[in-house]
């Protein structure tokens, strides 16, 4: 007799089908001759790469997206960071609620897993979201006409200003401005000491950051902090502390270098926005390949820690970082309990945590080995830049995306792709679930440290 095999669509297997299924669609609309300036030619690899970017919302880009991709293409591009930063499962569940055909268990599993919400309220988190993004987006686009508008005209200023706040807002780093002479992206270089640019941009990219079920919980508290949820608290304080802390560095480490010529206003400016955009945008006011040792440092340790659960940001999440500080701090005082403030939470969330550290760490360590292997005559720092990139879904680059070789890319398409879905929930995925055994094997104890 034969045995049937079957393969049972979890929530998180329909989670990772949803956003492949994403990547190849966008491959293959922009794979076609139209999507492309007359006398630009596109190979399916990098038109997967570019789709695998956009809907994972990260930046990185073999073409320079101006000169490369014609209107099509790159309508084609930015409707894919915004499906993908409303997240796909919000999409369906629109769907739903608009032919009022109702949301089955697993279509909320689902919707709550992308958007970190509550089961409570679907229909009111949903509102919520959509309504949140388009107005988020739409004063971007406005401030940012003022800028756009008398610099490059009327229908070209109101098209780079959508653009760019629907590009900021999402995390996703696309921008339109070209590159320089000598090849290098050029992003948001020329407006490194312009005010209006760099604040729009910074805020976009940190509403975006901050999550959609922290919205909600602000809204429903009516912004009184006492009454906010534990990780509301600690996304918000732990973003504060991240802008300053990041700030302050930045001032010191990139005083003799990239900001040597600049007044303090410009530098705070400048170095505000470089602790801002690591955190999964994408955007670079100053050259990443110009930045000191301890700035090119700073900036890798911000793309790992990453924005908010359940938000358009990439990287390990505060809230994975938060758990983990308090972990160790928890275990190095010897205390039983691991505390944040008045509550304590449960060590499995530590464990959780510390899945989540390692499979980070072990994808970024076996791909810089193997990019390293397979292009030997590769910089290794911008090797390991460009994977933490990729896996944090940050979109900033040392000018080594188009150097990248056919097993490069595809490389750095998986790591974008794990690093969009959560490298934890790719694993769950993949994995097979299994019953818990029913014989506990005896405690042992080892030496560490």
């Amino acid at each position: 007799m034969k045995k049937k095999f079957k393969i049972k669509l979890t929530v998180w297997r329909l989670l990772a089908l949803a956003y492949l299924a994403g990547m190849i669609l966008g491959s293959i609309l922009l794979i076609l001759p139209f999507a492309t300036r007359e006398g630009q030619q596109t190979s399916y690899l990098n038109a997967l790469f570019t789709a695998t970017s956009a809907v994972c919302i990260t930046g990185l880009s073999p073409y320079d997206i101006a000169t490369h991709w014609s209107l099509f293409g790159q309508i084609v591009i930015l409707l894919l960071v915004q499906m993908s930063g409303l997240g796909f499962m919000t999409l369906v569940s629109a769907a739903f609620l608009i032919f009022k055909h109702g949301m089955g268990l697993g279509s909320r599993n689902a919707f709550m897993l992308d958007s970190r919400g509550n089961y409570t309220g679907i229909k009111t988190l949903l509102k919520r979201i959509v309504a949140g993004t388009l107005i988020c987006e739409t004063v971007g686009a406005l401030l940012l006409m003022i800028q756009f508008i008398p610099e490059f005209g009327a229908g070209k200023g109101i098209y780079y200003s959508v653009w760019h706040s629907i590009s900021a807002f999402c995390n996703a780093g696309f921008d339109l401005l070209g590159t320089a002479e000598n090849g290098g992206f050029v992003s948001l270089t020329s407006y490194a000491t312009n005010p209006l640019v760099n604040l729009t941009v910074s805020a976009l990219v940190i509403l975006g950051g901050l999550g959609f079920a922290v919205w909600g919980d602000v809204i429903d508290c009516r912004f009184k902090y006492k009454k906010f949820q534990l990780n509301t608290k600690v996304v918000l304080i732990m973003t504060g502390i991240l802008l300053v802390l990041g700030t302050a560095l930045f001032m010191i480490f990139e005083r003799n270098d990239t900001q040597a010529d600049m007044n303090f206003g410009q530098r705070l400016l400048v170095s505000f926005f470089e602790s801002v955009t690591p955190r999964s945008a994408g955007f670079a006011t100053t050259h990443c390949t110009s930045l000191s040792n301890s700035g090119y440092l700073l900036t890798v340790l911000l793309m790992f820690v990453g924005g908010g659960s359940g938000s358009t940001a990439g990287g390990i999440r505060i809230g994975t970082f938060a758990v983990l500080l308090v972990g160790m701090t928890a275990a190095c005082l010897g205390r039983r309990d691991i505390n944040i403030g008045k509550r304590r939470i449960e060590y499995s969330l530590l464990w959780q945590a510390l899945a989540i550290l390692a499979s980070f760490l072990t994808g970024i360590v076996l791909s810089t080995l193997v990019i390293g292997t397979i292009q030997p005559e590769a910089d290794f720092k911008e090797v390991v830049f460009e994977c933490v990139s990729a896996l944090t879904n940050t979109g900033l680059t040392m000018d080594f995306t188009p150097k990248l070789g056919i097993a490069s890319s595809l490389i750095i398409i998986f790591l974008m792709y794990a690093g969009r879905i959560g490298v934890f929930t790719l694993t769950l995925a993949l994995g097979k679930k299994r019953n818990a055994a029913e014989i506990r094997k005896p405690i042992d104890t080892l030496l560490i440290g």
